[in-house]
Order: C-alpha cells, then sequence, then structure tokens
C-alpha cells in the first residue's frame, strides 16, 4: 500500500523559507516520478513542480521558478520542496503525489497516489 506523508508546513513570515518533506512507502520509491502541488483558499488545486525518477527531469510552475526547488532522495524514500522567498500568495495547503514510471507533467490526472498534505502560510 502506497502513502505519502508530508511534513515541513507552518508559518513564515513574506521573504522567509520553508523545507517541505514527504516520506513515501510502500512500492520502490526510485520506480516513480513525484510531484507536489498546492490548493490556495478558495482556488483550484495547482501544480507546483514534478521530478523525474532519477531526478534528472524537472519541471516548475510559472509562479514558483526561481524562487523553489523539488529534490529526492531515492535511498530515503524522500520527497523534498525547498521554498525560498516566499510570499503571501504561496499560502496553500501542498500536498506531495505520485505519478508513473512515465513523466507525468503537470497534469493531477497523471498522479495516482496523493498526501493529505502540509499547510504552508505567509504572512506579509
Amino acid at each position: 500500500q502506497v502513502q505519502l506523508v508530508e511534513s515541513g508546513g507552518g508559518l513564515v513570515q513574506a521573504g522567509g523559507s520553508l523545507r517541505l518533506s514527504c516520506a513515501a512507502s510502500g512500492r520502490t520509491f526510485s520506480d516513480y516520478t513525484m510531484g507536489w502541488f498546492r490548493r490556495a483558499p478558495g482556488k483550484e488545486r495547482e501544480f507546483v513542480a514534478t521530478i523525474s525518477r532519477s531526478g534528472g527531469s524537472i519541471m516548475y510552475a510559472d509562479s514558483v521558478r526561481g524562487r523553489f526547488t523539488i529534490s529526492r532522495e531515492n535511498a530515503r524514500n524522500t520527497l523534498y520542496l525547498q521554498m525560498n522567498s516566499l510570499k503571501p500568495e504561496d499560502t496553500a495547503v501542498y500536498y506531495c503525489a505520485r505519478a508513473g514510471q512515465l513523466w507525468a507533467g503537470a497534469d493531477s490526472k497523471n498522479y495516482n497516489y496523493w498526501g493529505q498534505g502540509t499547510q504552508v502560510t505567509v504572512s506579509s
């Protein structure tokens, strides 16, 4: 059974940083593309970043490119999202998601498993 558990969220001032982690269990972590999504209050869930199995391919949403960094440590079955220069508009619940073995891109329909989410709140 696949489980994804996010951690690292919290309250931070604008301009600050947070590092999210996602611990995965179940099938071999390194076999799957992973991604981060977020849902802000009153808005639809949106894509943040995705990373291929080996980490060789990465894609970011325009809104976070240059500020956020996605990475993975396959030996530890863990996905990360380093968030710098945070803005109030980054406030959302952040979700870790697992796709299949092929590149999944930004479409949430390509992701089969989801974590419960971790709240990130950025104050102005």
